[in-house]
């Protein structure tokens, strides 16, 4: 079981103190969620909003005419947006949809790009009282069928181009009233009309407040649901991990298409009061670069895959801009590889700091903070209040160093409800630890925890692979690999053998010299061969791929995740299951 040696001293002087100064002391003095509902805003009748949260509250603040959202179309239309503003627009919207007949508890799904109308709609879905769905704009009529039909969503929100999809489907949807486009006369007017004040719906913590749906192996994508109180978690994980002060400008590059859009764009950073800044437009270096030398961004929160492809453009390019303004950069959506840390760190002058969460989670559980010293390669450690232990197969801990089953301690607040009409898969996720009977949620990840407390990613438990009696997860194999320097990108899965029962396989995206050298030489074999001695000296002799393939992309679901099963079912010759998520190049 490999691990990254280095590890990063965090600097004692900080632009701006920590908001979790002292993790230890963080852990030690928490005693249960309650005791910081305090930093949400409840009603009267102790009953709670999570938009109200994430806006409303803003609004009797010194915050009512701060800067919320900074947008920037692909065009290069510039708009901005004040808590004012985005109070005054989530109203009129929350307005509109009553009209139109939603009411507490229906469901309402948004299908746009990354504009603004997504953000204040979205909001304004909550202030109804109804459950908030948002939907890839990638996403195809039979995905869109499948999430429409399966929430029985009353309403859906569009645009004129992507509403083309929702009418090829629509006549197989029986619960689908409203089709409204942002860009019609009808909704501008109805928009322009509404009042700009609003009953807010009072809400029980544990009512549904958002879903998302998820793809699996097989079978249909399967809605996760989470409440109003999931914002405290939120919140406190924004303000813990993202470190978001008053003084920041803020960008999470997620689309909120992906829990972490929805988390960590509109709810949880907007309810600590922070200044965001999105672009619809899709990754390009330079552009980024641009983004965050234009708005002087200091917090930024973005994927591996974006982070890998900033290294492919060079460490030239970054030169060129102004990035004095970051202070703290974060990263999610799979596991960071050393590598891309430590080149962060080189280039930047700061090191990218690796979390682990799920969409059924809600929240950052694993994270590496500002003033805790970074393990590259490692997720970190488990926020205060959150519990989490590695098992074997048969519910019972294991010892440091031992890889098995990661699972977390319930109840934290932002953990997922219900799965939508599927009460038994939703059953399936929890387990009673064998000798003292207490539950237990399973992630359904591979870990191992060291000595020190830092928890280290193996790889999905259905990734795992069992080579000649060793268990080798995917995740420090490609890690490996990516640290060499014609390599930008792997994926690694088992491919069955007879003699040893799975080999390694892994599929290499080539850095571009290195790609056009290896098509003019003919030298394929050579960089093979040489790849797989230099992941030998990195793990172990079990541990290397004895097959390469060189291809130009992998597949990646849009929050930048590596779909491993496809590449497996691709080799195999087998059904690739669902792939309504993934991304498209």
């Amino acid at each position: 079981m490999a691990s990254n040696l280095t590890i990063l001293k965090q600097k004692k002087y900080f632009k701006l103190p920590p908001n979790l100064p002292s993790y230890e002391k963080a852990v030690k003095s928490f005693k249960k969620w309650s005791d910081f509902e305090g930093q949400l805003s409840f009603f009267k009748d102790h009953k709670i909003n999570a938009a109200y949260n994430a806006i409303d509250k803003h609004i009797q603040t010194f915050r009512k005419n701060k800067v919320a959202l900074y947008f920037e179309s692909e065009s290069g239309e510039k708009k901005e947006f004040s808590y004012y503003d985005l109070f005054l627009l989530s109203n009129k919207a929350c307005n509109v949809f009553k009209d139109l007949g939603l009411e507490k508890n229906d469901r309402a799904f948004i299908f746009l790009p990354r504009i603004p109308q997504l953000f204040y709609c979205f909001l304004g879905i909550q202030k109804v009282g109804a459950v908030a769905g948002t939907l890839f704009s990638a996403f195809g009529p039979q995905a869109l069928e499948d999430r429409l039909g399966d929430s029985q969503a009353k309403i859906i929100i569009t645009n004129n181009e992507l509403k083309e999809r929702v009418e090829k489907i629509r006549h197989k949807l029986p619960n689908l009233k409203h089709v409204i486009s942002v860009d019609n006369h009808d909704f501008i007017k109805r928009m322009e009309k509404a009042k700009d004040s609003t009953h807010v719906a009072h809400m029980e913590p544990d009512d549904y407040a958002f879903m998302l749906y998820t793809s699996g192996t097989t079978g249909k994508p399967k809605g996760v649901v989470h409440s109003h109180k999931a914002i405290l978690m939120q919140h406190l994980t924004a303000k813990w991990v993202l470190d978001l002060h008053d003084q920041d400008t803020y960008w999470c590059t997620a689309d909120p298409g992906w829990v972490t859009g929805i988390a960590y764009e509109i709810l949880g950073s907007w309810s600590n009061g922070v200044t965001s800044v999105v672009y619809e437009g899709r990754f390009d270096a330079k552009k980024w670069y641009e983004i965050l030398e234009k708005y002087a961004v200091s917090v930024w929160y973005t994927a591996p895959t974006a982070i890998r492809m900033l290294m492919a453009a060079g460490d030239d390019l970054v030169k060129n801009y102004n990035l004095s303004n970051l202070r703290h950069l974060c990263s999610v959506g799979e596991p960071l590889n050393p590598a891309c840390v430590l080149w962060s760190q080189k280039v930047f002058g700061l090191p990218f700091h690796d979390n682990w969460w799920q969409t059924e989670t809600g929240g950052i559980l694993i994270a590496n903070y500002p003033s805790m010293n970074i393990k590259p390669g490692s997720m970190g450690k488990p926020i205060p209040g959150i519990k989490a232990a590695i098992f074997d197969d048969n519910g019972e801990k294991v010892p440091f160093k031992k890889e098995g089953n990661l699972a977390i301690k319930p109840n934290w607040p932002s953990l997922m409800k219900t799965i939508w009409r599927k009460p038994k898969k939703y059953r399936s996720y929890f387990f009673f630890e064998r000798n003292t009977n207490q539950k237990w949620y399973l992630s359904g990840d591979r870990a191992w925890q060291d000595k020190d407390g830092y928890f280290w990613f193996v790889g999905r438990a259905d990734d795992v692979i069992k080579t000649s009696g060793e268990r080798v997860g995917p995740f420090e194999v490609e890690s490996a690999l990516v640290a060499h320097p014609s390599v930008i990108e792997a994926g690694v899965i088992g491919k069955p053998d007879p003699m040893r029962g799975e080999i390694i396989k892994a599929f290499v995206v080539l850095e571009k010299s290195h790609e056009e050298k290896i098509k003019k030489s003919g030298e394929e074999k050579k960089l093979i061969e040489e790849l797989q001695a230099f992941v030998k000296k990195r793990l172990a002799g079990h541990a290397y791929p004895r097959e390469i393939e060189f291809i130009d992309k992998l597949p990646k679901t849009r929050s930048g995740k590596i779909m491993r099963r496809i590449l497996k079912a691709k080799e195999l010759g087998l059904p690739i299951g669902d792939t309504s998520t993934l991304e498209e190049y």
